[in-house]
Protein backbone atom coordinates (compact mmCIF):
# COMPACT_ATOMS: atom_id res chain seq x y z
CA UNK A 1 0.00 0.00 0.00
CA UNK A 2 1.41 3.49 -1.11
CA UNK A 3 -0.84 6.09 1.09
CA UNK A 4 -4.68 6.25 2.29
CA UNK A 5 -6.31 9.43 1.63
CA UNK A 6 -9.56 10.83 2.40
CA UNK A 7 -11.96 10.72 -0.68
CA UNK A 8 -15.34 13.39 -0.94
CA UNK A 9 -17.98 12.82 -3.03
CA UNK A 10 -19.70 16.19 -3.79
CA UNK A 11 -23.15 16.14 -5.85
CA UNK A 12 -24.50 19.19 -8.02
CA UNK A 13 -21.37 19.99 -9.36
CA UNK A 14 -19.95 21.58 -5.96
CA UNK A 15 -16.28 19.87 -5.91
CA UNK A 16 -14.13 22.63 -7.48
CA UNK A 17 -16.24 25.08 -5.06
CA UNK A 18 -15.23 23.42 -2.37
CA UNK A 19 -11.92 22.85 -2.79
CA UNK A 20 -11.58 26.68 -3.56
CA UNK A 21 -13.08 27.42 -0.25
CA UNK A 22 -11.65 25.27 1.64
CA UNK A 23 -8.05 25.95 0.73
CA UNK A 24 -8.95 29.60 0.89
CA UNK A 25 -9.81 28.96 5.03
CA UNK A 26 -6.96 26.92 5.79
CA UNK A 27 -2.97 28.60 5.14
CA UNK A 28 -0.53 25.93 3.25
CA UNK A 29 -3.12 24.45 1.75
CA UNK A 30 -3.90 24.39 -2.36
CA UNK A 31 -5.46 22.47 -5.13
CA UNK A 32 -2.71 19.94 -7.01
CA UNK A 33 -4.73 18.74 -9.67
CA UNK A 34 -8.18 17.90 -11.56
CA UNK A 35 -9.39 16.57 -14.18
CA UNK A 36 -12.97 17.55 -15.69
CA UNK A 37 -15.57 15.57 -17.73
CA UNK A 38 -15.32 16.42 -21.05
CA UNK A 39 -18.13 16.57 -23.85
CA UNK A 40 -19.59 13.45 -24.13
CA UNK A 41 -18.16 12.27 -21.13
CA UNK A 42 -20.63 10.39 -18.41
CA UNK A 43 -20.19 13.55 -16.09
CA UNK A 44 -21.50 16.66 -16.92
CA UNK A 45 -18.87 18.84 -19.18
CA UNK A 46 -16.73 20.61 -16.99
CA UNK A 47 -17.66 19.11 -13.65
CA UNK A 48 -14.40 17.41 -11.93
CA UNK A 49 -13.72 14.03 -12.53
CA UNK A 50 -11.41 13.79 -10.33
CA UNK A 51 -8.99 16.24 -8.40
CA UNK A 52 -6.61 15.98 -4.98
CA UNK A 53 -6.00 19.13 -2.94
CA UNK A 54 -4.51 19.62 0.53
CA UNK A 55 -5.26 21.03 3.60
CA UNK A 56 -1.80 21.80 5.50
CA UNK A 57 -0.31 18.77 3.91
CA UNK A 58 -2.95 16.63 4.30
CA UNK A 59 -3.86 15.54 0.88
CA UNK A 60 -7.70 15.04 0.26
CA UNK A 61 -9.22 13.61 -3.34
CA UNK A 62 -12.70 14.96 -4.59
CA UNK A 63 -15.11 14.20 -7.74
CA UNK A 64 -17.94 15.56 -8.99
CA UNK A 65 -20.65 12.51 -8.53
CA UNK A 66 -21.94 12.18 -12.35
CA UNK A 67 -24.99 9.40 -10.29
CA UNK A 68 -27.66 11.08 -7.79
CA UNK A 69 -27.28 9.20 -4.51
CA UNK A 70 -30.10 8.84 -1.76
CA UNK A 71 -26.91 9.71 0.63
CA UNK A 72 -24.39 12.94 0.84
CA UNK A 73 -22.11 13.00 3.54
CA UNK A 74 -22.38 11.94 7.71
CA UNK A 75 -21.29 13.70 10.61
CA UNK A 76 -19.37 10.16 11.28
CA UNK A 77 -16.69 10.78 9.62
CA UNK A 78 -15.63 14.80 9.80
CA UNK A 79 -12.46 16.63 9.42
CA UNK A 80 -10.78 16.98 12.32
CA UNK A 81 -8.51 20.25 12.56
CA UNK A 82 -5.90 21.00 15.57
CA UNK A 83 -5.70 24.68 15.94
CA UNK A 84 -2.60 26.59 17.67
CA UNK A 85 -4.85 29.46 18.93
CA UNK A 86 -8.02 31.26 20.33
CA UNK A 87 -8.09 33.51 17.45
CA UNK A 88 -7.58 30.55 14.48
CA UNK A 89 -10.50 28.34 15.73
CA UNK A 90 -12.97 31.36 16.17
CA UNK A 91 -12.10 32.59 12.93
CA UNK A 92 -12.42 28.98 11.29
CA UNK A 93 -15.83 28.29 13.01
CA UNK A 94 -17.07 31.51 12.21
CA UNK A 95 -16.04 30.54 8.62
CA UNK A 96 -17.45 27.01 8.12
CA UNK A 97 -20.64 27.55 10.18
CA UNK A 98 -21.73 30.29 8.04
CA UNK A 99 -25.82 29.55 7.89
CA UNK A 100 -25.30 26.41 9.27
CA UNK A 101 -25.99 24.47 12.47
CA UNK A 102 -23.25 23.55 14.90
CA UNK A 103 -23.43 19.99 15.75
CA UNK A 104 -21.45 20.95 19.36
CA UNK A 105 -21.06 24.59 19.40
CA UNK A 106 -17.63 26.41 20.38
CA UNK A 107 -17.22 25.23 23.93
CA UNK A 108 -15.20 23.69 26.87
CA UNK A 109 -16.27 20.05 26.98
CA UNK A 110 -13.97 18.70 29.60
CA UNK A 111 -11.64 17.38 26.89
CA UNK A 112 -10.89 20.43 25.08
CA UNK A 113 -10.53 24.07 26.51
CA UNK A 114 -12.35 24.86 23.56
CA UNK A 115 -14.02 22.35 20.67
CA UNK A 116 -16.68 22.93 17.91
CA UNK A 117 -18.14 20.53 15.66
CA UNK A 118 -20.25 21.39 12.46
CA UNK A 119 -21.94 20.27 9.20
CA UNK A 120 -20.21 23.01 7.05
CA UNK A 121 -22.37 24.45 3.57
CA UNK A 122 -21.49 21.28 1.35
CA UNK A 123 -22.57 19.15 3.71
CA UNK A 124 -18.61 18.17 5.43
CA UNK A 125 -18.56 17.38 9.33
CA UNK A 126 -15.54 19.41 10.80
CA UNK A 127 -14.40 18.94 14.32
CA UNK A 128 -12.01 21.95 15.57
CA UNK A 129 -9.94 21.42 18.53
CA UNK A 130 -7.71 24.23 20.39
CA UNK A 131 -4.39 22.63 21.96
Amino acid sequence: MEKVIPFLMFQDGKAEEAMNWYTSLIEDSEITSIVRYGANQSGDEGTVMQATFTLKGQEFMCIDSNVKHQFTFTPSISIYAVCSTEEEIDALYEKLIEDRQALMPLGNYGFSRKFGWINDRYGVSWQLNLI
